[in-house]
């Protein structure tokens, strides 16, 4: 699919790839941290970093999904709102929240890959009110519903 983006940093493209995928099978796309300087994340903080690029999805059976790194994840760091999600009309930059969740300070680099982007289909629900529901099996059972084993 193409996917229309905006170059708002000129190191995208020079400095440091245009986002594409790594290999055939690769679902996402890295997204790298548009900084000047490393910044050190001290425990528990988080930084809203860009990423250098804008996107327009246009079309509103799909979205774009942003999603943390797994190796990012094992050394401590993930998204501060854990998934983001990316609207087919949005139009502005790209901007990553990282939380350390470690307890020591981790590192950001400039360049640095930061996230992941797959785009993904969207079903728009119409919502339709009812009196009730036919009965299902489960019926309201919610957390924990079904045991621990």
């Amino acid at each position: 699919m193409d996917l229309k983006f905006k170059r708002l940093d000129p190191r995208v493209g020079n400095e440091w790839p245009i986002p594409e995928t790594g290999t055939l099978g690769s679902a996402g796309v890295d997204l790298r941290a548009c900084l000047n300087d490393a910044v050190t994340l001290a425990p528990g903080e988080t930084l809203l970093i860009g990423t250098g690029i804008a996107i327009y999805i246009e079309d509103p059976g799909l979205c774009a999904m942003i999603l943390p790194r797994s190796g990012l994840g094992h050394r401590g760091l993930v998204l501060g709102n854990l998934v983001g999600l990316i609207d087919s009309d949005y139009q502005g930059e790209l901007k990553i929240s990282i939380w350390n969740r470690a307890a020591e300070s981790q590192i950001v680099e400039p360049g640095e890959r930061i996230a992941q982007m797959i785009i993904t289909p969207v079903i728009q629900p119409n919502f339709i009110e009812v009196d009730d529901f036919n009965a299902s099996g489960r019926g309201e059972g919610g957390f924990g519903h079904t045991g621990t084993h």
